[in-house]
């Protein structure tokens, strides 16, 4: 199995690159809060977020999800509609800051940091997801982990022509959290699948036509119709289809593939999904190979089960279970540590998982991650 990551090869991942390269050096924006990293504007019955750090791409910190979530709150009882957005022109949200993550992780009880910005991260994300006034999230520009958690959760998420979508996190050695167990599951077929254990990116109309976004509207019409939206939000549906009706024409980029996904991705194991691929050899299936040959194994295969689960479980459960599985990659020697070293502060690109193959990669590896964490450090969102 070959383990050198080509950042060439994988577009989403580059993304995490220029993220923190833009947040500069190895200082952590969530232990240094900027009063400014998240705006909040009402106009009449509508409330609305601006991610504020466009620089960072709207890089998601603990900051931030400490202002938004009590905002969310109160507005839950006093507006009829909440809008979310990001600053700038290239991104809604690229994803969080793992990078500050793993540098902690040096320190003498380093791990609290990320255990802190997980569980509050996941308790926004629940609240986004069982939110009881309509939630519109703008995702115009680079979604991405932590950025798709405040937006796929919503029941409105508007894309446009400039929408990047992925959940490349296997690149990293983490799994694709945030929810990602339970929306991605709930796509057609095993597209969802696909996309968490490849990080394959979605461009524009391709994010609607996925399910990921509900609706498509060109970036040149989205202030229009984010000003019918606040002077008219009791048709909401009427005015988000009218556009996106209009405007959604094209076919699915992976529309030609979709049956080779669904047969080669069904298969039972991680260590199958590679055969089937080998053995249809054609030259997409091989590019498709060559990438999961760079991803950590035992994320591809935590991914695989997390996944899969999830499809039976609710939002809640699925974030319940995200929170294990990331409290236990918080350690100086998983593979999660390792591909962020690798890609982001070294920046050599030649991550050194451990295991290196999939066969090495036992049953204990994976099911041990989901076991309980102690009832005191549990996340139960029931109870909030």
């Amino acid at each position: 199995m070959r383990l050198t990551i080509s950042v060439k090869r994988l577009p989403a991942v580059r993304c995490f690159i220029r993220m923190f390269s833009a947040q500069g050096g190895t200082a952590s924006p969530q232990t240094a809060a900027d009063e400014n990293d998240v705006l909040f504007e009402e106009i009449g019955s509508t409330g609305i977020i601006e991610l504020n750090r466009p620089k960072a791409l709207n890089a998601l910190n603990l900051s931030m999800v400490q202002k938004i979530y009590p905002k969310l709150k109160e507005w839950e009882k006093t507006k009829n509609l909440v809008m979310i957005k990001g600053s700038g022109e290239k991104a809604f949200c690229a994803g969080g800051d793992v990078k500050s993550l793993v540098l902690a992780l040096d320190r003498e009880g380093g791990d609290q940091l990320g255990k802190d910005f997980f569980r509050a991260e996941y308790t926004l994300n629940h609240l986004i997801g069982t939110y009881k006034k309509p939630y519109v999230a703008l995702i115009h520009g680079i979604v991405m982990g932590g950025g798709v958690g405040l937006s796929v959760h919503g029941k409105y998420r508007i894309a446009t022509e400039k929408t990047l979508f992925a959940m490349p996190e296997t690149a990293i050695g983490l799994y694709p959290d945030v929810g990602g167990s339970y929306f991605l599951p709930r796509l057609k077929g095993k597209l969802g699948l696909y996309l968490g254990l490849t990080g394959h990116r979605l461009k524009g109309a391709d994010v609607s036509l996925a399910g990921i976004a509900t609706h498509y509207v060109p970036s040149e019409e989205l202030e229009e119709v984010t000003k019918k939206l606040i002077s008219n939000d009791s048709d909401i549906d009427g005015i988000l289809n009218q556009y996106s009706s209009a405007n959604l024409k094209q076919e699915f980029s992976l529309a030609a593939h979709i049956d080779l996904i669904n047969e080669c991705f069904s298969a039972p194991t991680v260590e199958n999904i590679l055969e089937r691929l080998k053995q249809d050899g054609s030259e997409w299936s091989q590019k498709v190979l060559e990438n999961l040959n760079k991803m950590s194994p035992t994320s591809l295969k935590v991914t695989k089960k997390v996944i899969e689960e999830g499809a039976e479980k609710s939002l809640r459960e699925c974030l319940e279970t995200e929170y294990r599985l990331s409290c236990r990659y918080l350690m100086k020697n998983s593979d999660f540590a390792e591909g962020v070293r690798a890609l982001l502060i070294d920046k050599d690109q030649n991550p050194s998982w451990k295991p290196k193959t999939l066969e090495e990669v036992s049953k204990l590896d994976v099911t041990w991650r989901f076991a309980p964490i102690g009832r005191d450090n549990e996340l139960e969102l029931s109870k909030l």
